[in-house]
């Protein structure tokens, strides 16, 4: 019978000083591994608080001062002749003939006006003439006689003299009552009332039976009418470009009834000298309405196009920093760095702003730029997205 032998392989147990080791070795590796990564985490976080700190920009370079600078400015349309017609005369409507629409020729009767008391006025004016007359009458004869006695000594100088002067005091008498009596009649004529000029009725304020009261402006307007034949358009243009408004310049007149139609005219006149309340200049625009498409009231656009006044550069008004010290600009130099820049501004075109001094053609200008931005920060500069044409 055989007996196999086996073979028996007995692992040494480690020394304590080896396990102590070996784990003082663990643990420094696992604590070296924790730095490392703290370290790893502490460096992202930096820098990602540092990239937090720098913030993103859009720049854009000044725009050259362009060919023209067109200007859209408020208008107002008139007549040609245009005029509101008050009465004279007190009374009250008896009758009128035309209503709002209506053409009429210059001297055509519109309405009549009935005035009793003023009638009166007229009978009693005739009769104190009558009275002056018949008094100047007797005082000239009076003095005649008189003056007839005077060489025979039957009566004084002084008495030819007093009654000649009461004869000349008549005689004025008689003149001031033919001057009442004319201006009662002129007022009388009044009772009339009617057109001014040839044009149209644009309004009537008044019917059969109205109380009508005389006074001018402040008494009781009966109609208004218009010569719509030819138009006035007023403008009242800026002083800060007054001095390119001349005679002939043509301008573009948008109406807001017309849309798509604008009509073409040119400058006709101006004030020559700028309104001190307003600091603008009043402009008028002729346009020839014989085929009456437009009307006088109307609202409109006027649009000029005139030569710039300078070729300083422009930056949207979103640009600037309005600062204590004055108006500043934030521009980006090569290291991303911002540069706060001092700078005077020119006329103001309400999306633009021109800029005098302080800017170059080739500066990158921060668009919307943060209000705590200041000198010294740095930024990620991109550029604006170039303008769609048509947009």
């Amino acid at each position: 019978m055989t007996t196999a032998n086996s073979l028996t392989l007995t692992v040494p147990m480690p020394s304590p000083r080896t396990i102590t080791l070996l784990a003082a070795a663990s643990v420094v590796a696992l604590a070296g591994w924790g730095l490392e990564n703290h370290s790893n985490a502490h460096a992202a976080q930096a820098a990602a608080a540092h990239d937090a700190a720098i913030s993103d920009v859009t720049t854009i370079t000044p725009q050259a001062a362009p060919a023209f600078d067109e200007i859209t400015l408020p208008g107002e349309v008139r007549g040609d002749n245009d005029a509101t017609i008050n009465a004279r005369t007190d009374g009250y409507i008896i009758r009128w003939f035309t209503d709002i629409g209506a053409h009429v020729r210059k001297g055509q009767i519109l309405a009549e006006i009935a005035s009793p008391e003023l009638d009166e006025q007229v009978r009693q004016a005739e009769a104190e003439l009558h009275t002056a007359e018949a008094n100047a009458g007797l005082a000239r004869s009076t003095a005649r006689r008189v003056a007839g006695l005077v060489p025979s000594q039957s009566v004084s100088v002084q008495d030819s003299e007093d009654r000649a002067a009461a004869a000349t005091g008549a005689n004025a008498q008689v003149a001031a009552a033919l001057a009442n009596l004319a201006r009662l009649r002129q007022l009388k004529g009044f009772e009339r009332v009617t057109a001014p000029f040839d044009g149209t009725i644009t309004a009537r304020s008044i019917d059969v039976g109205s109380l009508i009261s005389a006074g001018g402006a402040q008494g009781t307007p009966l109609f208004h009418i218009a010569d719509t034949r030819r138009l006035r358009t007023y403008v009242d243009v800026p002083q800060t470009y007054a001095a390119g408004l001349r005679p002939g310049l043509a301008a573009d007149l948008a109406f807001p009834d017309r849309p798509g139609k604008p009509v073409t005219a040119n400058v006709s006149r101006t004030a020559a000298a700028i309104d001190p309340a307003s600091r603008t200049l009043k402009t008028e625009i002729d346009i020839d309405n014989r085929e009456a498409a437009l009307f006088p009231g109307a609202f409109v656009e006027v649009h000029f196009h005139l030569p710039p006044l300078g070729n300083a550069p422009r930056v949207p008004a979103n640009a600037l920093l309005m600062r204590p010290e004055g108006p500043r600009l934030a521009i980006v130099d090569g290291r991303s760095q911002v540069h706060l820049r001092p700078i005077t501004l020119g006329r103001d075109f309400g999306t633009s702003v021109e800029v005098l001094t302080g800017l170059h053609p080739q500066d990158k200008v921060i668009v919307n730029p943060a209000a705590a931005t200041d000198d010294g920060d740095y930024v990620r500069p991109h550029a604006a997205a170039p303008a769609r044409k048509g947009a």
